[in-house]
């Protein structure tokens, strides 16, 4: 079966922060927004634009096989600093490097790929 990521979701700024019943709402997160997908054993891990960003972010890749086949989640990238703080500057830095660039980085300052989930139905 051959399928499409879903448009990723944007932030929309609200006046007060109540949610109605059925709705969820996730903290905005200092990161870059994207979407993971798996399909048929391949890893897709693409801008909300859709430029590929899976050779900057090996470790995502290599984690997002563990997920099950025709899976697809919208989150943010995000890199934190020793002292638990995001660093965006250090994620942006991770966008050019691919190969063993990408591999040294990705030890260095991992990036994690952080989403909501909504317990229960």
């Amino acid at each position: 079966m051959t399928w499409t990521l879903p448009e990723p979701m944007l932030t929309t700024p609200v006046p007060v922060p109540d949610l109605r019943p059925g709705c969820a709402a996730e903290p905005k997160w200092d990161g870059f927004r994207a979407l993971v997908s798996v399909d048929s054993g391949q890893v897709v891990l693409r801008s909300r634009r859709g430029t590929e960003m899976g050779p900057s972010f090996p470790e995502l890749v290599a984690g997002a096989v563990q997920l099950p086949d025709a899976t697809a989640l919208d989150g943010e990238l995000v890199v934190w600093d020793a002292a638990g703080r995001l660093a965006f500057e250090r994620l942006q830095n991770r966008l050019q490097r691919r190969g063993a660039g990408a591999a040294r980085a990705a030890a260095e300052w991992p990036a994690h790929f952080v989403t909501g989930v909504r317990a229960g139905s």
